[in-house]
Parts: C-alpha cells; structure tokens; sequence
C-alpha cells in the first residue's frame, strides 16, 4: 500500500525527469523506466536523481523509492554528478536546473 508520502516522492521524481528530460532532450517516461537505457538516459537519471536529493531534499532512500532503485545506486549517481560539477559548464547546466527546482518550492507550500 502506498502513503502520501511515497506518492509525494514519485510526484517529485516525475517533476524533477520532465524539466531534466526537457532539457537534456530525453523523454521523462525513458529516465523514470525500470531498465538502464542508453549511456544518455542513464545520465539523465542519474542527474535527475541528484537533483531531487539536493534541490528537493529527498533523501538517498525516499528518491531510490521514487525512481525504482536501490540506495547505493542512489548514491554512486550523486558521487557522479557531484564529480563531474568540476567543468564549469556542466556545473552551471546543473545550477540552472537546481534553480528552476528551489523556484518551484513556494506554489506547493502554497497548497499544501
């Protein structure tokens, strides 16, 4: 049985997949599907679950529920985003992202 909170999580991984997705050029259902994928949609996911454990706060094991993964791939993705944030390009890509994320925090306080 699913709670609020799981619902919650996966709200959020589909909101995080479709602004990445959109950005990257990848379709959101390919980034939140069960298989690997290509060498782009796995980096995607990888960033997108980066991001919700950073912008949105989620934690290594709520955005391992949320994208269907075990927590340890959770967090090999982080290490990897965090690794590649040293070129300054891709850092100001992921800094973009993470600011249209923190953007978006008042309208769901707003309903909540």
């Amino acid at each position: 049985m699913t709670n609020n909170r799981q619902i919650s999580d996966r709200n959020a991984a589909r909101l995080v997949a479709g602004i990445v997705g959109f950005a990257a050029g990848i379709k959101p259902e390919q980034i939140l599907s069960a298989g690997r994928g290509t060498v782009e949609v796995s980096s995607t996911r990888q960033v997108s679950m980066y991001l919700c454990h950073v912008a949105l706060g989620l934690s290594l094991a709520r955005v391992a529920n949320a994208f269907a993964r075990d927590r340890s791939t959770v967090a090999h993705s982080c290490r990897l985003i965090e690794d590649r944030r040293d070129d300054q390009t891709y850092d100001a890509w992921i800094e973009c992202l993470e600011d249209s994320l923190r953007a978006m925090e008042p309208l769901r306080r707003s309903v909540a």
